[in-house]
């Protein structure tokens, strides 16, 4: 996460300012289609890391890197964890795991510096503070529920489908942009 966590408080305001638009979004969500489309196709998804416990500190710091192009808008944090887990040679179901338990910190480090910059900027009165923790609690049990549904998935299917996915999606807010339905 050290990686992620330098770049990201480091790069955060510039990268609100220069990426966030729906040119840069549909082109990541295309581009990361694509490459979970290869990824698979070259079998990457059977690597020799087999078990969390045996992941190496080389290919944890490299997966970190992966985590990296996560800052680019439109790019999938957990996308571009597990690519570059099958890429340095985990396992499919091992790279999975893996970016389920590296977006703990990384999700709550991201949300506190938002919620701090939000704090900074704007008064919150109680309620909305009570509807923003509601909130984030059934975020959290809801994504509980999808990890262990999407971890069932893995083990039975490939990425390819959420490639594919990724490509469709990109096109559509590709043509919303231009068509001005969505901010450039």
């Amino acid at each position: 996460c050290v990686p992620a966590a330098i770049i990201g408080i480091l790069l955060d305001d510039w990268l609100d300012a220069h990426l966030y638009n729906s040119i840069v979004v549909s082109l990541m969500l295309i581009i990361y289609g694509i490459i979970f489309i290869v990824v698979e196709s070259k079998n990457m998804g059977k690597g020799k890391t087999e078990n969390l416990n045996d992941i190496t500190y080389k290919q944890a710091l490299g997966v970190g890197v992966f985590q990296l192009l996560s800052l680019i808008p439109g790019t999938s944090r957990s996308g571009a964890t597990i690519i570059g887990g099958l890429i340095l040679g985990l396992k499919r179901s091992v790279a999975a795991q893996f970016t389920f338990f590296l977006a703990i910190p990384v999700m709550f480090g991201a949300s506190l510096l938002k919620g701090v910059k939000f704090l900074m900027h704007n008064s919150m009165t109680s309620m909305e503070g009570m509807i923003l923790l509601v909130g984030m609690l059934v975020a959290f049990i809801v994504s509980l529920v999808v990890i262990k549904f999407l971890m069932g998935y893995i083990k039975k299917h490939d990425f390819k489908v959420f490639g594919w996915y990724r490509i469709v999606l990109g096109i559509i807010v590709l043509i919303c942009g231009f068509a001005g339905v969505i901010g450039a």
